[in-house]
């Protein structure tokens, strides 16, 4: 069963960091609490697949991904699926495109993450979202 192998924020725009969490709350209309990067409604949180962070050789969190799922391909849910991760219920907005960021990571990045960058969502249902939720496609 696929689950949540990492919790992450971004203090502020442009900022560069992402921030680890054990939980945090997701909020209706803002993401997930204290995250800078949301862009309501329909950028609020980005699931990515921990299995496709390891095909480009990047550690969870590096792309800027909130939620990292460790056991399922993200890629694979439908615009409109909705997600169950701990207390929270995510709505699937949109495929997150690999921006111009990725390669000032490192160069190239951006190409490689091409189908791979992960999903937006929106929150549908507040609650606490923590490292080792299971997830329940509704």
């Amino acid at each position: 069963m696929a689950k949540i192998s990492g919790v992450w924020t971004s203090p502020a725009r442009k900022s560069g960091r992402m921030d680890e969490h054990e939980r945090r709350q997701a909020i209706i209309g803002e993401g997930l609490e204290g995250c800078a990067h949301a862009n309501p409604p329909k950028r609020e949180v980005l699931f990515a697949s921990k299995e496709h962070l390891d095909s480009v050789g990047v550690d969870p969190g590096a792309i800027r991904e909130n939620l990292t799922v460790d056991g399922d391909d993200v890629q694979q849910w439908p615009i409109g699926q909705r997600v169950r991760a701990g207390g929270a219920v995510f709505e699937i907005t949109m495929v997150c495109d690999p921006c111009q960021r990725m390669d000032d990571l490192r160069q190239g990045l951006r190409a490689e993450l091409d189908g791979k960058r992960g999903m937006l969502a929106r929150v549908v249902e507040s609650g606490e979202v923590a490292v080792g939720d299971e997830l329940e496609l509704l």
